[in-house]
This record gives C-alpha cells, structure tokens and sequence, in this order.
C-alpha cells in the first residue's frame, strides 16, 4: 500500500487559521484494460496547495502528472481518494453542482493549437465562458461589459486588442499560448493547472511565457499547479515541486532544496539534466534505462530497477513518503540527504 505525507506547496509558514485552497488525498486513477490488466496512472497520492502558491509537478513523460492535473479540475474521474477546493469535497459532485466551482479553477492546455477553434475569432472563443456563466453578481453580463473584459485580457497577456477579431491561425504558438492563458483568466479563477504549456514551444518562447506566468501570479494573486517534464522551467516559476514516477510522489519539498540537495536518487538524476547546474547541488549520472511499464510495475520501490544505490530493501519493501525536514519528504529507504 502506498502511503503518502502531505505538505504544502510553499516555504512561507502559514497561520494555523490558513485553509489550503486545494486537497488531494489518497487519490488513485486506475485504468482497466484488456486481459484483466491494470494501469495505475495515478497511485495514492496527497497533497495541499495554499492560495497564492505555485507548486511543481515534474517528472519523465508517462509518469501520471499530466493525468494527475486533470483529476485536480475533474476534467478526469478519480479511481479513488478526494479532491478537495476551498474546502469542498469535488470528487464527486454531478456536472450541474459542479459548474459554478469551474469557474474558480481553470487549465491551460500544452498545445496551443488544438486548444483553439481554428474557425473562430480568438474575441468568440474569450467571450464563450463569460456568456455561458453569470457575472459576480449572478446576472447575466451584458455585451459592454464583456467587451471590457475581452480587452482587459488582451492587456494582461500582452496583445494587442487587434488580435480579438483574428482566427489562431495567424498567431505564433508563443501568441497561442498567450490567447490560452487570456482564456483561462477570463472567469477570473482562483487555481489554474498549467499541464506543459511551453513544452511545445521554442525555448526562447519558453522563456516569456514563463516570465508571463509569473507576472500573472504575482498581480493577480494566482495559484497554480505547473505541470512540467523541464526542471529548468520549475526552478524559475515553483515554490515547491513534487517529483512524480510512475503515478506516486517520490520526493516533494522547496524548490530550492529539491534542487540543491536532492534526497531522492531519481531528483538527483533529474537535476543532472538541468542543462545550467546549481552550484553545490547534488548531482548524479543521467539516467539510464527505460521507465517500468505501470500495468507491471516492479516490486518494492518502484525505482529500484533504474537505481544506482538500490539495496536488497528496495526490491522487497515500498518506502513510504516520509518527512526528513521540516518541509521536505522522500519515498527512500536510503535518501541522499537528510534534512
């Protein structure tokens, strides 16, 4: 059975009276396929997120982030566990009591593209959720003051108002992002997953859109779940970053720790791909190996198969997710650090 710590994804210390603005405990996302076998995306997972804070979800692809982002905003059912948002139980609430709590959680997608209706101005795809759902006050909002809205959010991403009576198109993939996360703003949401938005995009690019991010977060007071396979891109955004490999958090603590010393083998690895290294960070050989298949996922710690250090423990034993400081923790028996 996997167990798991939970923490919040900051390194501010926060009031007793403080609420996490997000609650994911003991969530599994199972899929069953053919010949009675079972994928097990996400795996016991639990986590808090305080408003205003940033955490990072990293790991190699097939890892269960990106699934695990899409349970966070039920656009995925949970296998099991609970889903908690300012202070609600979402596991399960139906379509209808869920729409108005959509409206304070939002996702911005990885491609761009795909995201957009290539047959629709970028002002009917912004002005879309403002109609659907009703104003502060519970009215619907008349074409004037959606009109403002639509502008105020070309001002926060940085384009031009000119671009509202454009198609997708005749944007960039830099600009498509900018037009994707313009969407997502538009309820003015409390929590937006962000599942590899710059991924996909040229690392100078990259670079501007995750400086956009911030700035968002910073004069909007956001909360966001970034979701990244690129350390570097953590580093840069993340208050806290919890590792993912094969549907679990191994490690999860401050950026700067995870990076400076990490405690998990697989950190540490991870860190060896960050192509700027942090003075007097722990570093490691790249990994090598592919990842297990999760439908036979390998006994014991579920790294022990790729793992420089692994010991006759970790073939036979899980190691629990375990404090080792006061906000850090570790999926190891035999951490590279403590503390």
């Amino acid at each position: 059975m996997t167990t798991s710590a939970t923490f919040s994804a900051t390194s501010a210390p926060s009031s007793a009276s403080a609420r996490p603005l997000l609650e994911v405990r003991d969530v599994r996302k199972t899929y069953h396929l053919p010949r009675g076998q079972t994928l097990k995306a996400v795996d016991g997972i639990s986590l808090s997120v305080m408003p205003g804070e940033v955490l990072g979800l990293v790991g190699e692809s097939g890892c269960g982030k990106s699934t695990l982002g899409r349970c966070l905003l039920r656009l995925t059912d949970v296998s099991s566990g609970q889903i908690l948002f300012e202070g609600q139980d979402i596991t399960h609430l139906s379509e209808r009591a869920l729409r108005p709590v959509r409206q304070r959680m939002q996702m911005v997608f990885q491609d761009s593209y795909a995201s957009l209706n290539p047959r629709r101005r970028i002002g009917d795809l912004l002005a879309e959720p403002l109609k659907v759902h009703p104003g502060p006050d519970g009215r619907k909002r008349s074409r004037a003051t959606i009109a403002a809205r639509l502008h105020e959010l070309m001002d926060l991403v940085s384009l031009p108002a000119a671009a509202l009576d454009r198609y997708a198109h005749e944007f960039s993939g830099g600009q498509r992002q900018r037009i994707n996360i313009a969407r997502a703003l538009a309820l003015s949401p409390r929590l937006v997953v962000a599942d590899e938005p710059v991924s996909a995009l040229d690392v100078s690019v990259q670079a501007q859109i995750v400086n956009l991010f911030a700035d968002l977060q910073a004069r909007l007071g956001l909360t966001y779940v970034f979701v990244a396979h690129d350390l570097a891109v953590v580093r840069q955004i993340s208050t806290r970053v919890a590792v993912m490999y094969l549907g679990a958090v191994v490690e999860l603590g401050e950026t700067d720790a995870v990076l400076h010393r990490p405690a998990h083998p697989y950190s540490a690895a991870l860190t060896a791909a960050v192509p700027r290294p942090v003075v007097g960070a722990i570093r490691a050989a790249p990994l090598g190996g592919d990842i297990p298949s999760p439908v036979a996922r390998p006994a014991g710690c579920r790294f022990h198969t790729r793992c420089p250090f692994v010991q006759g423990r970790c073939r036979a034993e899980e190691p629990a997710l375990r404090r080792i400081g006061p906000s850090h923790s570790v999926a190891c028996h035999f951490p590279l650090a403590e503390g």
